[in-house]
């Protein structure tokens, strides 16, 4: 698919106040320059083998398996360093933030995983790193909030709306405005202004070419169907970019949240984080693409136990792929979640990120919902490891949900 200008049919753009707009063409003829530079290449394989841990495993859930009716195979991303497939993005931009020569590298974070990849990689090369996170995200992922700090990134809370990863963007993007000369912003999904959909894509479609190639090995074909989380869609984009052109169901699945009446009970104006059907295009932190909001065009807050999905909206290009029927969008409750990352722990002896659960909870049911066929090949991209995720989910059993 040929982009112009950063645009997937009507999604995409540089949305952004005129201050910023000097750093983001400087961004983008660099990238442009970087992507075709063969000693930038190298370095970058290099620190993903050396630094990264790549190439991640193949995994095929036998136990898991049995229970979905289904051959499902787990592309290991939780077992990067870091924890997430977080860090692949990370390499890159930290190494364009040195080719750029800026010494502030500015991030935002919901679940955790984006800022300890950043604060990693600021570490190791020499770069100050400030990571902007919701208050409300900084109580539910403590454990992420120390390694940051031990890493030697400053962690700011943010207070404004719904103290989650929506505000953590917001505050970041002011903070890159004010910084933009010796400033660096390291966007941790495929969203936001051009041209960082594209990049955060190209430098995460490492997952998708080893995962071809892994299963072909294993099978002897190309699975069935790829099944990952859907925030703003980097593990997403990252597995699928290579199949785009194969015979391989694509499915991306979304964070369900609540029911309608427990979040009106709560006062909750949006129940969930689904975007990528029955929701309106607007703008939205730098881009044109599907957000939640309301008849006035207001931001809604959303729902979900994973802080990595609450988000509302979602990448240029996954709400493009929906949209052409390239990719089937799917969500799973908050309920459904914590039963299959239980289900994994206890059946293959791998706690998951609760965002990658998500994918999990789906596949459970993949089968009795008439998506698949039994028996069918399944790759699940495990985006995280669920360490972060654990008092999350003690609490929940305390509540009973």
């Amino acid at each position: 698919m040929k982009v112009k200008k950063g645009m997937y049919a009507t999604y995409g753009g540089q949305y952004v106040a005129e201050t910023l707009m000097a750093p983001l063409l400087e961004l983008e003829k660099a990238y442009e320059t970087l992507k075709e530079d063969p000693e930038f290449l190298a370095e970058f394989e290099c620190c993903l083998k050396n630094y990264a841990g790549r190439p991640t495993p193949v995994y095929y859930a036998k136990r898991f398996s049995e229970l979905c009716n289904l051959k499902i195979f787990l592309k290991r991303e939780d077992l990067c360093h870091s924890g997430a497939h977080k860090i692949n993005n990370v390499i890159g931009q930290a190494l364009i933030a040195k080719k750029l020569d800026k010494k502030i590298v500015i991030c935002e974070t919901g679940a955790g995983q984006h800022g300890v990849a950043t604060s990693m990689a600021c570490a190791m090369m020499g770069l100050k790193c400030q990571v902007y996170m919701g208050t409300r995200d900084i109580e539910r992922q403590k454990p992420n909030v120390i390694r940051m700090q031990l890493l030697g990134a400053d962690v700011i809370p943010v207070e404004s709306g719904s103290r989650t990863l929506k505000d953590a963007v917001n505050e970041a993007l002011r903070q890159w405005t004010a910084q933009a000369e010796n400033a660096y912003y390291l966007m941790g999904s495929a969203l936001g202004p051009h041209p960082y959909p594209a990049m955060v894509r190209d430098f995460q479609r490492v997952i998708g070419i080893e995962a071809k190639s892994q299963i072909s090995e294993l099978e002897g074909r190309l699975p069935d169907a790829i099944v990952a989380c859907a925030g703003g869609g980097s593990n997403a984009m990252g597995i699928f970019t290579p199949f785009l052109n194969d015979k391989v169901e694509l499915i991306a699945v979304e964070a369900g949240g609540i029911s309608s009446d427990d979040a009106q009970k709560q006062g909750m104006k949006a129940p969930h984080a689904i975007r990528l059907t029955n929701c309106d295009v607007g703008v939205f932190h730098g881009m044109k693409t599907r957000v939640l909001q309301d008849r006035y065009g207001q931001i809604l807050e959303t729902t979900s136990i994973s802080a990595g999905l609450d988000y509302s909206g979602v990448g240029p290009e996954l709400a493009y792929l929906v949209d052409i029927g390239r990719v089937l969008p799917r969500s799973a409750q908050d309920g459904e979640v914590l039963a299959s990352f239980e289900i994994l722990c206890k059946t293959e002896g791998i706690i998951p990120a609760l965002e990658s659960s998500h994918a999990l909870a789906y596949a459970m049911r993949a089968c009795d919902a008439g998506d698949l066929e039994p028996g069918a090949v399944v790759m699940i991209n495990l985006s995280g490891r669920g360490d972060k995720d654990v008092n999350t989910v003690i609490e929940q059993r305390r509540l009973g949900n």
